[in-house]
Formats: C-alpha cells, sequence, structure tokens
C-alpha cells in the first residue's frame, strides 16, 4: 500500500492528506436540518449530517489529493451510528481511489494489540470466512508500550500489505513534557538523547524488516509545528514516509515542511483537518458560503498544494 500511496502522490502532485474529522459545529446547518428532518435530533441524525457532509468534501477533492485521514473519534462520539458513519466514510473513499489512513492511534499489548491490528487493517475468520472490519490502508499507533505494542500491528501490515505511522514528535504544545524527556541511549554513546529521537530509530529499526520498493510500511507522525526536530528525524528515518499534522490551523507552514521531505521529493504527505473541511468558516474563504461549503474546501486544497509546491522548489 505505500507504493499506491507514492502513486497517488506522484499522480497529483499534492503530498495532502485531508483530515475528515467533522465536528457536528463544521457541518453546514442546511445538512444538519435536512438530517434531523429525517431521523430526528438524536445520534443516526447526527451521524446521517456528519456522512452528507463527508460525501460532499470528498467529491469536491478526490481528484486532486492522495489520501484521507478519518479521525475516528469524531465519529465515535456519536456511538454505533458514528461507526457506521466511519466504516461508510472509509469504502467511500477507497472507491475514489484514495488511500485511507484511519487515524486511530491504537497501542496496547499481546491478543488485544492483535485484535486492533486486524480489526482496523487485517481481516477476521468467521466461522470458514475471513472478512474485513474497517479496512483501512494506514492507520497511526502509539508506539509508548513497546515492541509488544507495536510488532502485531506490523505482522499485519506484512500479511496485508499495508501500512502504520507511529507516533514520534506530535504536534501538540505539551508533547514535550514527555517527548522532548532527555533518556538514557542505549547505544554505544550511552549519551542522554530526546525521547523522541529514541523511538525515531526504533521505527526506522522496525522499517527495516517491512519494506516496500524504497520506503517501508512503517511511517512515523512527526508534527509540523516541530521542524528543527523534523529535520533531524528526517535522517534517523530515512525510509520511513513522514505523516505530517499540524499544517494551517495548528499555525504550520509550507515552508515549515521542506526538511520532512527526502531529496526525492517523497517521503511525507502533510495533513490539513479543520483549515480544508472548514474552510467556509474562515474569512478567506467566507465568499463561498455554508452552501457551497465543499468548493471552500477545494480551494482550500488548491492553495495548500501551491504553498507547499513553493516551499520545496525554493528549499
Amino acid at each position: 500500500m505505500i507504493q499506491k500511496l507514492i502513486q497517488n502522490i506522484q499522480r497529483t502532485g499534492a503530498p495532502i492528506v485531508v483530515g475528515l474529522d467533522p465536528m457536528l459545529n463544521y457541518v453546514p446547518e442546511h445538512l444538519q436540518k435536512k438530517a434531523y428532518e429525517q431521523y430526528g435530533e438524536t445520534l443516526k441524525g447526527a451521524a446521517e449530517a456528519v456522512w452528507q457532509f463527508n460525501k460532499e468534501i470528498i467529491d469536491a477533492v478526490c481528484d486532486l489529493i492522495p489520501a484521507v485521514k478519518p479521525q475516528i473519534a469524531m465519529y465515535e462520539q456519536f456511538g454505533i451510528e458514528g461507526l457506521i458513519v466511519f466504516q461508510k466514510t472509509v469504502e467511500y473513499c477507497k472507491q475514489k481511489g484514495l488511500v485511507v489512513i484511519g487515524d486511530v492511534k491504537r497501542g496496547d499489548i499481546g491478543s488485544t494489540s492483535e485484535a486492533y491490528a486486524i480489526g482496523h487493517l487485517g481481516r477476521v475468520k468467521v466461522g470458514n470466512q475471513l472478512c474485513s472490519g474497517f479496512d483501512e490502508d494506514f492507520i497511526t499507533v502509539n508506539p509508548y508500550l513497546g515492541s509488544d505494542g507495536v510488532k502485531p500491528f506490523i505482522k499485519v501490515c506484512q500479511e496485508e500489505k499495508k501500512g502504520i505511522f507511529v507516533l514520534v514528535k506530535t504536534s501538540n504544545p505539551s508533547s514535550g513534557e514527555f517527548q522532548d524527556r532527555l533518556v538514557k541511549s542505549l547505544s554505544a554513546d550511552g549519551g542522554d538523547r530526546p525521547l523522541y529521537e529514541i523511538v525515531g530509530e526504533q521505527v526506522a529499526a522496525w522499517g527495516s524488516d517491512c519494506m516496500g520498493d524504497s520506503y517501508s510500511y512503517v511511517g512515523a507522525v512527526v508534527g509540523a509545528t516541530y521542524p528543527e526536530q523534523g529535520k533531524i528525524l528526517r535522517k534517523l528515518m530515512p525510509k520511513a514516509f513522514i505523516l505530517v499534522p499540524g499544517y494551517g490551523a495548528q499555525g504550520g507552514k509550507g515552508a515549515d515542511l521542506v526538511h520532512f521531505f527526502n531529496d526525492d521529493g517523497l517521503g511525507a504527505i502533510v495533513n490539513s483537518s479543520r483549515g480544508i473541511i472548514a474552510a467556509y468558516k474562515q474569512e478567506e474563504y467566507s465568499k463561498y458560503g455554508a452552501a457551497h461549503f465543499a468548493e471552500a474546501s477545494r480551494a482550500a486544497v488548491l492553495a495548500m498544494k501551491e504553498d507547499i509546491a513553493e516551499a520545496l522548489e525554493n528549499r
């Protein structure tokens, strides 16, 4: 699946992933009203509004981008009805030829970790049949339970030719409370190093046993809001694709991203969520209005594509 991601990036010329993270207040009133008329002000009504919102955005941008990243928490808040929409969204995006990165941040040990891996990336045996659960192409994984928590995901990736993005240096302001802590390295020098560097080295080691043609199925999450750390981690993980959150609404911009990419122009894919799906709420795109929210999302994708391309050209 890493090869499909690379091919999609090359075809579109846009190393961009759209985060389908729909809070209900992002959904225009006309969609909410229609859903509530059909299902009432219920969890099913809210989920239907989200589904119609997602569908219009996907239709508007699918020819411009290689991938999407639905954040499962935004669907789980609506219970089972929300999870049904999560699955419908995954299926619809795959029908459009998009790579789907499930932002699920799973991390556990033993049979629990294995079950998460099977549910999101693999297939579960039901009688004599093998059935897919959510069937994303990649998912995000939390590594802080150690190798016991990550290896079951790698095993499924090897079986299914799918991938994971391991949290290494996240974009949130408080990430440094733990990720920047200096710890004793197990390497020959034995010096103190930031924890995120040690995790990055481990990602590279995991990935060496799980390679595609030129990049590993094991990637990393490194926030756009930490470009200097990104520069270091790019060198530590030369064969890992980096998923870069934090662009746009969290403050990241094209000029911050150049060090996340390798010299081949590949190696990173940049996420924007509310900056795209709620673009119609921004002053820059207010001319579209709520009625044409999906057109505003398309305009935001085009602007992001231009920003990243200009930054890479001038690096």
